[in-house]
Formats: structure tokens, C-alpha cells, sequence
């Protein structure tokens, strides 16, 4: 309590050395950051009309469109504050009720261009049609489906408008200065780790030019936040997703030997990874030892604004308390990139069979989250090795030396050959079956021979591969 109250002083402390516009947004971020114990829960973001209020609550809530994600990916036409203003001139008419579906239809027809103008058309230029991969393809219905699925790559691409950077209030679009490739269907921003392997695929295509713009972009997004958002909208804007940014500039550096590049995004990698570090890490003994690990963990509890409704009935019946609970975990939830699944589902018999409404992520210690930052650590300190930093190197090895002792005391379990996410309530793992509980083997992070080799064991005898569609999850 005290610490809040002297953070929220210092805060207000800065009135006379900052005009109010950024004493206001200085406030609502440093306030975001460090508000719990008084109850005081954070947007998803400091946009009243894409994160929270009246115009998306009433909007959600009436359903005019088939997906969420629609409203809050439209463009406004004029400055928030006269949008805000508008509504609740509109909102006058119908005081003891919501507006009405066909004026709030109206409305929003009025003050809002539908989505997709914040982009212009744009090909990828160092797209060629064949490039060597394809060659080394010996079936030719294969072959066919590998150009099909290269040339994806020229109608996902997308190019962000300049007026998204001159006028930011009006998007929910997050300004990245380079072009990105991007998901797909309703997803038509950059998102965090699929751009990982949208990266790998365009270095396999040759499409060095394009990957590094979306690496770049990713460092301005750190650069901006101090982590990746989970995508490019203000929405995402409290959450981030596995930290993959630095494998894809292992896998740049990898396909080019760009050392320079290498240099200057080092420093950024390092800033994302002291985030996962401050912001999502837990210390827990093991084994007569405190260990220090990570999980996915959001303080937003509010439903997301891409998924309102669907939150919203979710946790209808709940007390406000478990409410704000829940809506923090499926934000967890969507930061593990796992959105859904029962991994995070613990009911009241601390047991994994609960439903989505008995989302936990954020008591959880996931097996391939920690397997990542592994790795991660590992491949920082062989950038530094390669900058000629050793001394730097070693702070990073000897980091991952602690994380792999970590892992082994509270996630592998040597009966069943394999590691499993830890909850922490109840201080027990989860052996259901999860391909993430061979993550290690991935990451390369285990010590002995031998554990691979009982994961192998472990995964032929679990029965996933059995599926004639693939290893579930």
C-alpha cells in the first residue's frame, strides 16, 4: 500500500515539469504498470473508444457484427473527443436505456470507416518466383503445393499508411515503419511469435529484404513499449506473446552473417528480455533450493476489447472480484499464444478439468515458455561471443545454467520421461499430455543424454502420435 501511494505522488510530483498531455499519459502508463494492491486495474490500453467505455461496451454488446474484432479495428473519421462527445449527445436521447441497435449502426456509420483503411496495397519486392527451395522438391504434387503456398507471400503482405503514423488517435493500428506479412483472415496485423516462423518461411524464399523489416519493426515495438505487443493493435498493448525475437534474429543473422545488424538489435533483445524477467518471473524453492521461473501473466482485468461479448457471458454469474480474475487469465491466456486450452484450465478441485471459464494461466509455470527463454539465454550469449563481448557471454550462460537447474528441479519429472508446467497454488505438475511438454528437447535445454532419449520414449508411448491428422494439442 505504501509503495503505491509514494508511486502515485511521485506521479502526480511531475505536474510542474510536464504539460498535462504528458503528465496525463506518463500517469495512466506508470499507474498501469504498478497498480494491484489497491484494487486499481488497468485498461487494456488509454484509448476510451478501443479499450474500454461506453461506445465499446454498447457497440459489443448489441452484436452488429459477426466477430468482436470487427468495431475495434475501425477507423475513427474525426478526433476521439469528438466521437466521445457525439455519443453521448446520441446517449441523451435514451436515458434510461442503451441505444438502440439501428441508431448505434447509424452512428458508427457516421464516425467510423470500416476496417482495412489504415493499409495501402503492397507486393513484397524481393518476391521471385522461384526461388531454390523449390527445386530441391522431388514430388511434383508436393512441389505444386509449396509454390502455392510461397505465393501467399505477395497477398499477405501488408504496408501500414502514412497517416496512421501522423494521426495515431484515430487507429487502433499500431504504426510499425516497415511492411509485415502478416497471419491472415481476421487477423490482418502483425502478430508477435507467428511472425517467427512468417520469417524463417521468407528466408526460406529468399525474401532476406522483407524479413528484416519485420524484425526491425519488432525492435521499434520494443523500442516504444519495452516488449512486443501480442499484435499490432492498441488492444494488445498490455500483453506480449513467447518471446521469439530473438530466434528470429538468430535466424536473420544465421541466412545473411549481418553482423552490423546483429550489433544494433543486440541491446533491444536484451531490453524485451529483462521484460519477461521484472514483469513475469516467480521465485520458488525446489529441492532445498530458490529457483526463479516464468509465466504468462496480464493485470488487466477487463475483457478483451477483439473478444468482448465472449468475456463478457463467460464470466457472467461471477462475483467482480473473480470476474476481474478471469479476464486477467484469458489475457494471460492469449499472451501464451495457447488461446485456449486446458492447460490453463484448473476447477475448484485444483485439478486440469475444468472448462475455459476455470482459466488459470497465471498460476501455471509453463514447461515451453521456460524452454524458450532457455534457449534464449543461450543464444544471447552466443550473439555476445560472436560481438566479442565474453564477459557479457557469461552473464547470459550462466543465466540459462541457472534456468536449466530450475527446470530440472520443478518441471522434469524422471519417472514419465518429460516436463510439465507447474502450478503454483497447488505446487503439483500437470502430467496430461501436451506436445509443450517436450519443449526442452526443442530448446535444447536439458543436461543429460539421456532425458532425451526418455522423451522419445515418453512421446511414442503417450499415443499422440497415433492421430492420423497430427500431434494434438
Amino acid at each position: 500500500m505504501l509503495q503505491t501511494l509514494t508511486r502515485r505522488r511521485l506521479c502526480c510530483s511531475l505536474t510542474s515539469q510536464l504539460n498535462m498531455w504528458k503528465l496525463e499519459v506518463f500517469c495512466s502508463l506508470f499507474l498501469a504498470l504498478f497498480a494491484s494492491v489497491q484494487g486499481a486495474v488497468p485498461p487494456p490500453c488509454d484509448s476510451d473508444i478501443y479499450c474500454t467505455g461506453p461506445i465499446l461496451h454498447q457497440v459489443q454488446e448489441a452484436k452488429l457484427f459477426d466477430d468482436d474484432k470487427h468495431f475495434v479495428d475501425m477507423k475513427l473519421r474525426s478526433a476521439p473527443g469528438d466521437v466521445l462527445s457525439a455519443f453521448r449527445n446520441l446517449s441523451s436521447k435514451f436515458p434510461n436505456t442503451t441505444v438502440p441497435p439501428a441508431q448505434l449502426y447509424e452512428f458508427l456509420n457516421v464516425s467510423f470507416d470500416e476496417p482495412g483503411t489504415e493499409f495501402e496495397s503492397w507486393s513484397p519486392p524481393d518476391w521471385r518466383e522461384k526461388p531454390h527451395f523449390l527445386a530441391g522438391i522431388v514430388d511434383d504434387k508436393l512441389r505444386a503445393w509449396a509454390e502455392e503456398i510461397h505465393g501467399l507471400w505477395k497477398s499477405l503482405g501488408r504496408k501500414i499508411r502514412s497517416g496512421v503514423k501522423d494521426h495515431p488517435e484515430l487507429y487502433s493500428q499500431i504504426y510499425t515503419p516497415h511492411p509485415v506479412v502478416v497471419p491472415g483472415g481476421r487477423f490482418r496485423e502483425l502478430y508477435y511469435w507467428d511472425s517467427y516462423w512468417v520469417i524463417n518461411g521468407l528466408l526460406l524464399s529468399e525474401m532476406t529484404d522483407t524479413a528484416r523489416g519485420m524484425i526491425q519493426n519488432l525492435l521499434y515495438l520494443v523500442n516504444r513499449y519495452g516488449f512486443v505487443p501480442n499484435g499490432g493493435r492498441i488492444y494488445y498493448e498490455r500483453r506480449s506473446q513467447p518471446p521469439f525475437l530473438t530466434l528470429m534474429v538468430e535466424s536473420y543473422y544465421q541466412a545473411t552473417k549481418d553482423k552490423e545488424f546483429l550489433r544494433a538489435a543486440l541491446p533491444v533483445l536484451e531490453v524485451e528480455y529483462r521484460f519477461w524477467m521484472q514483469n513475469r518471473s516467480v521465485a520458488l524453492e525446489a529441492k532445498g533450493k530458490e529457483h526463479v521461473l516464468n509465466r504468462y501473466y496480464v493485470e488487466v482485468g477487463l475483457p478483451r476489447p477483439e473478444s468482448y461479448t465472449d468475456d463478457v457471458e463467460l464470466a457472467e454469474g461471477l462475483t467482480d472480484g473473480k470476474k476481474e480474475q478471469l479476464w486477467m487469465d484469458l489475457k494471460a491466456g492469449a499472451e501464451s499464444g495457447w488461446d485456449f486450452s486446458s492447460r490453463w484450465y484448473v476447477d475448484d478441485d485444483d485439478h486440469n478439468n475444468g472448462t475455459l471459464r476455470d482459466t488459470r494461466t497465471s498460476q501455471i509455470l509453463p514447461a515451453d515458455l521456460n524452454a524458450l527463454l532457455c534457449r534464449n539465454e543461450k543464444t544471447l550469449a552466443s550473439f555476445h561471443r560472436v560481438l566479442g563481448d565474453s564477459d557479457s557471454a557469461a552473464v547470459y550462460q550462466q543465466a540459462a545454467a541457472r534456468r536449466l537447474e530450475a527446470i530440472e528441479s520443478v518441471l522434469w519429472d524422471a519417472e514419465r520421461g518429460a516436463w510439465f508446467d507447474y502450478n503454483l497454488v497447488t505446487h503439483s505438475k500437470n502430467f496430461d499430455f501436451y506436445p509443450s511438454n517436450l519443449a526442452p528437447v526443442w530448446a535444447q535445454c536439458y543436461s543429460e543424454p539421456p532425458q532425451a532419449e526418455k522423451a522419445v520414449q515418453y512421446l511414442k508411448g503417450s499415443g499422440a502420435l497415433q492421430f492420423p491428422n497430427g500431434v494434438p494439442t
